[in-house]
């Protein structure tokens, strides 16, 4: 089966690897310990410190593979820079007036996305809206509040 393409930075991907071996050499021993010393005590039915230890267990098991899976499929991305015509794209960075205040925010794939950094997934509203947009352009998306307008002011 052929998986899907991640867009990732150098940075990201380099957080995604450092996240992985977190869990695998710190986490995943700390959470088998604990598995390990509930089970110890006895009746497994009854030992809620048992299922916790296991629910943990698993939520990392999980958080493993994704990891594993994203990196296996991240293609590497350059910050910076513009698509065809000086237009946003992946990876640009891009200046906006967002209802008269001026915004930066950097087009990442959904994997690195952290609104609150500046950093925008294309596959959100606005990165969507303002993917193919050169300054001076206008580009409209739909938030839950209806349909804004913002105008490019810069793309870097």
């Amino acid at each position: 089966m052929d998986q899907k393409r991640v867009p990732v930075t150098r940075e990201g991907l380099d957080r995604l690897i450092a996240e992985l071996e977190e869990l695998e050499t710190t986490k995943m021993p700390i959470i088998t310990a604990a598995v390990a010393e509930a089970r110890s005590h006895g009746d497994l039915r009854e030992n809620a410190g048992y299922e916790a230890a296991r629910n943990d267990q698993m939520m990392a098991q999980r958080r493993i593979q994704e990891l594993k899976l994203l990196i296996r499929n991240a293609e590497l991305m350059e910050v910076g820079g513009k698509g065809p015509g000086g237009t946003v794209a992946l990876g640009s960075t891009v200046v906006v007036d967002f209802e008269g205040d001026e915004e930066r925010y950097t087009i990442v794939g959904a994997v690195e996305a952290k609104p609150a950094a500046g950093l925008i997934s294309n596959e959100s509203p606005i990165g969507k809206a303002l993917i193919g947009r050169r300054a001076g352009q206008r580009a409209e998306f739909r938030t839950p509040a209806g349909v804004t307008t913002v105008k490019v002011i810069k793309v870097e």
